[in-house]
C-alpha cells in the first residue's frame, strides 16, 4: 500500500480521497461481508447522490455487514496508483476493491457506462461476469440504468431493478451464508425480487427472456433513511442537508422516465420529513436544507410541511432551498421560506400545441401567472429548461421558446418597472427513454440538433439579459444509443475505453470520434438504435416487470401523436398499472384499464 499522505501531495483536491468524514460509521465492528458502493464519477459528484447516502447508512447500520465507498479517481491520482502500482481501494480503510465480498456500482446516466471499466481497471478487477472466477467480489449494479440494464449487462453478475432499500441487504444476506461458492449465491439472488442475474436468464438474438420484477419500497414513511448522513470534505455539487418528499410523480410527461420508473406514488408524511430535517441540522452542522422529488409542489400537504420546517429552520438560522418546481404548482406561499436567489422552471416546450404532445399539462396562462408572482415576491433570476426535438416538433415550436423568454421579460418590466431580469436558459436534446410512452419515438440526428441550437442562438443573441446554454449534439446521440441499446454495445463500451474514454460526462475529457470509432469497429448500425421501433418490436427491457404497463405507455403514445392530453393523476387515477406494486397514493378503481 501506497504511503496515500504522501502521495496526496501531488494530486489536485486530495479532500476527494482521504475519508474520515464527520458521522463515518464504525469500519471496525465485527462483520462477515465487506460491501463497497462505487460511484462511477468524482467525490464531488457521488457524495451529492442521495441513493448512495441511503444505501450506506442501511448496510452500515446492519449487523455483520461494513460497507464503504470508492468514487472515480480524477486522473492525477489514477497515475499515481498506476506508477505505484497500487490497485484501486476504498476511502474509508484504504482496502483494495477486488478484496471485498461485494462490489456494488450506483449506474446514475449513460455516459458513466466507461467509468465502471476504469474503475474495475484500476482495481485490477477484470471487466466481464464470464472471465471473474471465484475470488473475485460479487460485482453488482443498480440506480436510474436499471431501466435498461442490457448495453452493460455484461460487466455485472446482477442487477438491482427499482429501489434498492431493501434487495442490496438481502443480497449481502445471500453472500454471507453462501460465501464462497458464487454459483449458488448467483442462484439464491435469482430468488429476490428486483433481482436480475443474467447467468440465470435465458436469451434469444441478444435480448433476456426472463422474467424480473421491479423492486418496491411499498411504505416509504417507514423506510430507512440517514439521519446522520456523511458530512463532506470538500464542496460537493448538492452542499445541503435534504429531505426526499416523496417518490414517483402524478404529472405523467411522456419523454420523462423517472415519473413512470418511480412509480407507485408513496408518501413520507409530513411529520416524518419534518423530524428528518430537523435530525440532519442537527447532525451536520449544514446552513441549508432543501427538499427533493420529481415534483415538491404537488406534495397535497406541502405548505404544512414548510411551516413545519421553517419553525425549524429558524431555530437554526438554516435557508431553505426550494427544489425545481412545476408552472402549475408555483405559489408565493410555497417560497415564502426559500432562498429568493433564483427559480427553476421547466416548461419543457415552447408552444402550447407541443405541450400538449408531451403532456406537460400546463398553460400560457400557468406561465403568466407563475412569472407575476414569482417577480412579485422578489425573484430576479429565472432558469428555465426546454427540450428540442421533441416527437412532431417544428421550428415554429422552437422558435416559441425564445417567445416564452420575451413574454417573461415583458410581465417582468410590468411588475417591476425594471430590465435587470437575468434569464438562464438550458435546452436538453429529446432522447427516447425505456418505460416512457415516447420508448418507441425517434431521435433527431447530430445534424439536425445543431440546427434547432443555431435557431435558438440567434433568437436570444440581442437579448440582454438572457444567457443560452445547451446540451452537444454528438453527446445526445450516444446517450439515446445506450439508453435504448442491448447487449451488443458492451464491446462498444469495452472499445471505446480501450481507445481512452473515460469521464465522459465531463466535457474536457468527451471525445465523441473515439465513440463513433468504436461503434463503426463493432459493426453498430446507429439507425437502428436512434431510429423508430415498431410498437410491436420486442424491446430489450421488455423482460422486466415495471408496474406501468407496456399497453398504457403505448396507450399515451398514440395520444400523444393526437395531440391529446392525459389529466395528471393526482386528480384521477389513469391505470397505469402501477397501483399492483404498492399503495400508490391516488388510486381509485381498477388500476390496469
Amino acid at each position: 500500500m501506497i504511503d496515500i499522505n504522501e502521495e496526496l501531495l501531488r494530486v489536485e483536491k486530495p479532500a476527494r480521497y482521504i475519508g474520515g468524514e464527520y458521522n463515518t460509521p464504525d469500519m471496525e465492528k465485527d462483520c462477515s461481508v465487506r460491501f463497497c458502493l462505487c460511484f462511477p464519477d468524482l467525490y464531488e459528484v457521488g457524495m451529492s447522490n442521495l441513493g448512495i447516502g441511503i444505501l450506506y447508512d442501511i448496510l452500515n447500520k446492519a449487523e455483520g455487514v461494513v460497507c464503504e465507498r470508492c468514487f472515480a479517481p480524477w486522473t492525477d491520482f489514477a497515475a499515481v496508483l498506476k506508477e505505484k502500482k497500487t490497485p484501486l481501494f476504498s476511502i474509508e480503510t484504504k482496502k483494495p476493491l477486488k478484496e471485498f465480498d461485494i462490489v456494488g456500482f450506483s449506474v446514475p446516466y449513460e455516459m458513466s457506462y466507461s467509468n465502471i471499466l476504469y474503475m474495475l481497471d484500476l482495481a485490477e478487477i477484470p471487466f466481464r461476469a464470464k472471465d471473474r472466477k471465484e475470488g473475485y467480489p460479487l460485482i453488482v449494479g443498480g440506480g436510474p440504468a436499471s431501466a435498461n440494464p442490457e448495453p452493460i449487462i455484461d460487466f455485472f453478475d446482477l442487477f438491482f431493478i427499482g429501489d434498492g432499500e431493501e434487495t442490496d441487504l438481502a443480497v449481502a444476506r445471500v453472500v454471507e451464508k453462501y460465501k464462497g461458492d458464487k454459483e449458488r449465491i448467483l442462484t439464491e439472488c435469482a430468488k429476490i425480487d428486483g433481482v436480475y442475474v443474467p447467468s440465470r436468464c435465458g436469451e434469444k438474438d441478444g435480448i433476456c427472456v426472463g422474467k424480473v420484477k421491479k423492486a418496491v419500497v411499498k411504505n416509504l414513511d417507514a423506510a430507512p433513511y440517514p439521519e446522520k448522513p456523511l458530512v463532506p470534505n470538500m464542496a460537493i455539487v448538492h452542499d445541503r442537508g435534504v429531505v426526499e418528499l416523496y417518490r414517483g410523480c402524478y404529472a405523467g410527461c411522456r419523454f420523462c422516465q423517472a415519473c413512470f420508473f418511480y412509480r407507485p406514488i408513496r408518501y413520507r408524511s409530513k411529520e416524518r420529513v419534518v423530524s428528518l430535517a430537523e435530525k440532519i441540522i442537527d447532525n451536520t452542522g449544514y446552513d441549508e436544507i432543501g427538499l427533493t422529488s420529481l415534483s415538491s409542489g404537488d406534495y397535497e400537504d406541502i405548505y404544512s410541511v414548510l411551516e413545519g420546517i421553517k419553525e425549524v429552520s429558524e431555530k437554526r438560522n438554516v435557508v431553505f432551498q426550494m427544489p425545481s418546481l412545476r408552472l402549475d404548482s408555483f405559489t408565493a406561499k410555497l417560497t415564502s421560506n426559500a432562498k429568493k436567489s433564483s427559480l427553476t422552471f421547466a416548461p419543457e416546450a415552447g408552444t402550447q400545441r407541443l405541450r400538449d404532445v408531451i403532456n406537460k399539462n400546463i398553460t400560457e396562462t400557468d406561465i403568466e401567472n407563475s412569472m407575476k408572482l414569482a417577480f412579485e415576491t422578489g425573484y430576479r433570476t429565472v432558469k428555465l429548461y426546454f427540450m428540442l426535438g421533441l416527437p412532431t416538433e417544428t421550428d415554429e415550436d422552437v422558435k416559441g421558446i425564445a417567445e416564452t423568454v420575451k413574454k417573461i421579460r415583458s410581465i417582468y418590466k410590468e411588475v417591476t418597472g425594471k430590465t435587470d431580469l437575468s434569464i438562464n436558459i438550458s435546452t436538453a436534446m429529446f432522447i427516447p427513454k425505456p418505460v416512457t410512452p415516447f420508448q418507441w419515438a425517434a431521435q433527431i440526428s447530430a445534424e439536425e440538433m445543431e440546427r434547432k441550437q443555431n435557431i435558438l442562438k440567434a433568437e436570444f443573441y440581442p437579448m440582454k439579459g438572457v444567457k443560452y446554454s445547451w446540451h452537444g449534439a454528438d453527446m445526445s446521440v450516444l446517450e439515446g444509443i445506450f439508453a435504448r441499446g442491448d447487449r451488443k454495445l458492451s464491446e462498444v463500451i469495452e472499445t471505446a475505453y480501450g481507445k481512452g474514454c473515460y469521464f465522459d460526462g465531463w466535457t474536457e475529457k468527451f471525445d465523441s470520434t473515439k465513440w463513433f470509432e468504436a461503434l463503426d469497429e463493432c459493426g453498430i448500425d446507429i439507425s437502428k438504435y436512434t431510429g423508430e421501433r415498431g410498437l410491436e418490436e420486442t424491446l430489450p427491457w421488455d423482460f422486466i416487470d415495471f408496474g406501468v404497463t407496456k399497453k398504457y405507455l403505448r396507450r399515451e403514445y398514440e395520444k400523444a401523436l393526437q395531440g391529446k392530453t392525459t389529466k395528471p393523476c393526482k386528480y384521477e387515477c389513469n391505470g397505469c398499472g402501477a397501483k399492483r406494486e404498492g399503495d400508490c397514493r391516488m388510486y381509485s378503481g381498477d388500476c390496469v384499464k
